[in-house]
């Protein structure tokens, strides 16, 4: 760069500092705005929250703070529209019933209610919200997310028509031929499945742990590739899809990789006109697929080619807006294999036993076992007496009995991230008890780490090719590069010191975080702290992600309370009734 130019950066970065902008952010939006940085956003600060990844409305709104912008000006409560719609969206809602968004604007915002309104119908005339019915309630959506809804549902109009790209195959010769090959003997629920499969465009395949998708999805992937079927297989994250690689013996992709992201901007290379190269797409683990990525997969899904979505239904919803593996099982627009029967090495397993237990609404079993098995309950009454009881389990009798480490092998899975049995806390104190180690050591952003740390990525970051929930540990600190190392999955990974806003430690983590992952050995705290999140389906997909062993730790009556409450709040969404109307 130019002496000009550097002067130029230099400008920008003192005015970004000036008004409470750190570095690595600084550096983002200069990479946006380029030298036209200064003048756009003192224009307009609120465009931060829009343009930049890691900005939020609180930042830029603090931009305009500093910047003597009142608070009482339209630009700012138009951003707050937006704001209190984006916040809505952490509860996974694409919209919200109006009596509901100006209560939460006038509280995000501190201003009138006669402000918002104006901005509201400013807001809706520039196209940024749209105004819908949902249930004759009055809604207001953030367009993106109305218009990803819309395209969904007319995709899947499109993908639903037509015969699949492969000739018909006589599925009675085809099913035992596969049978002979792999010595499977499969029951006449998963034969009819296959049969259905062989012959639709779009299929779902849901059920719960251990009634036999993958060997179902196997069968079918045996079949169409001996019949040079050109198959594409994808899970939303790197964990699910390593998972299915290993299930199938094929190669399975993220999403993110299967639509090459732009690591950049984070757009997808593969769209309408960039179609992807298959002639069947199978996605697994879509209960984790939120809307926005849906649709940009269906996008790229060409006219002629055939769907299979796989998943369990009853998990866990997206992180994400909407809800739309649910939202296409319950619209009944495309065919679906319910599969229910468990099979009998895994009817065995008590885990299973618990997972389906808990999804039908019953109890599992919370007595002492009379032996050996994979499935425990720990009493324990107050956060005072869970938190050294779990300790010693997880530091000692855990890996003592079953031979496993603590670190690499055991995870702890939280209802959620605060109070005293939450994520947070309980990572600081199991690094304390699993990591003692003291130099080199490095605290940023409230965290201390140190060499031998568990970590997770919070975030995707494309460049690094790290995603949101990534699991890995510290490698090595360079404390005169200001650099750690982060070694995921056998790949090192540098971070400077200023990104590690991307890391939290992963000794502990929430369950919603955990899913589509696998450990050996989980371990669940659940007591009443936690009433809010009680629900049937985090505690059946918290169960669910134990492969040898699961522990929950706790009160009987809190797993009382989390097995009765199905609330799980509904999302606000229009998905459903227009895939009901296909």
């Amino acid at each position: 760069a130019g002496w000009a130019e550097q002067r130029v950066i230099r400008e920008i970065m003192i005015f970004l500092h000036a008004n409470g902008v750190g570095t690595s952010r600084a550096v983002r939006i200069y990479k946006t705005y380029g030298n036209d940085a200064v003048q756009l956003i003192s224009e307009d600060p609120y465009r931060l929250a829009r343009d930049i990844r890691g900005i939020g409305f609180r930042t830029a709104d603090a931009v305009a703070m500093k910047l003597g912008i009142e608070k009482t000006a339209m630009i700012r409560a138009r951003a707050g529209i937006s704001y209190a719609l984006t916040e809505s969206l952490d509860d996974g809602h694409c919209g919200l019933p109006r009596d509901e968004l100006m209560p939460l604007a006038v509280k995000l915002l501190d201003i009138p209610e006669a402000l918002i309104i104006n901005a509201l119908k400013l807001e809706l005339e520039a196209g940024a919200v749209i105004a819908d019915f949902i249930e004759n309630r009055s809604c207001v959506f953030l367009a993106g997310l109305y218009h990803a809804e819309q395209s969904i549902v007319s995709r899947l109009k499109t993908l639903i028509n037509g015969p699949p790209p492969w000739s018909e195959i006589a599925a009675d010769k085809a099913i035992p031929w596969v049978e002979g090959k792999t010595g499977l003997a499969l029951a006449e629920s998963q034969k009819n499945a296959a049969r259905a499969a062989l012959a639709s465009k779009v299929m779902v395949i849901t059920g719960g742990p251990g009634v036999g998708k993958t060997t179902l999805v196997n069968v079918i992937l045996r079949i169409l590739a001996a019949k040079r079927v050109n198959l594409l297989l994808c899970a939303p994250t790197g964990r699910a899809a390593k998972r299915m690689t290993d299930t199938t013996g094929r190669e399975a992709k993220t999403i993110h990789r299967v639509l090459e992201v732009d690591p950049r901007n984070g757009s997808f290379k593969r769209n309408e006109e960039n179609a992807l190269d298959c002639e069947l797409l199978v996605v697994d683990e879509t209960s984790m697929v939120d809307v926005l990525l849906m649709n940009s997969l269906l996008k790229a899904v060409p006219n002629d080619a055939a769907v299979i979505f796989v998943g369990d239904v009853d998990q866990l919803p997206p992180v994400g807006p909407g809800q739309a593996l649910a939202d296409i099982i319950a619209s009944k627009a495309v065919p679906v294999v319910h599969l229910t029967e468990v099979f009998r090495q895994a009817a065995e397993s008590q885990i299973i036993q618990s997972a389906h237990r808990i999804n039908a609404g019953k109890l599992p079993d919370l007595l002492k076992p009379e032996c050996q098995t994979d499935f425990y309950f720990v009493p324990a009454d107050t956060p005072e007496v869970a938190v050294p009881r779990l300790l010693e389990i997880v530091k000692d009798r855990i890996p003592r009995r079953f031979g496993v480490d603590p670190v690499r092998d055991i995870q702890i899975l939280c209802p959620m991230n605060r109070g005293g049995v939450g994520a947070r806390s309980l990572n600081i104190e199991l690094q304390k008890a699993l990591n003692p180690r003291t130099e080199p050591r490095i605290e940023k952003f409230g965290t201390t780490y140190a060499v031998g740390d568990k970590v997770m990525q919070v975030e995707n970051d494309y460049d690094k090719e790290v995603y949101n929930g990534d699991v890995g540990f510290v490698e090595a600190i360079n404390l005169e590069t200001r650099e750690i190392v982060i070694d995921f999955d056998g790949r090192s990974v540098s971070f400077l010191f200023g990104e590690l806003d991307q890391i939290a430690l992963a000794y502990a983590t929430t369950i919603h975080k955990s899913q589509g992952s696998e450990y050996p050995v989980v371990v669940i705290p659940v007591l009443t702290q936690h009433y809010a999140m009680l629900q049937r389906n985090l505690l059946y997909t918290g169960v669910t992600r134990g492969k040898r062993l699961v522990i929950m730790l706790g009160q009987k009556k809190a797993v009382a309370m989390a097995v009765k409450n199905t609330s799980g709040r509904r999302r606000w969404s229009k998905l459903r009734d227009w895939l009901a109307a296909i």
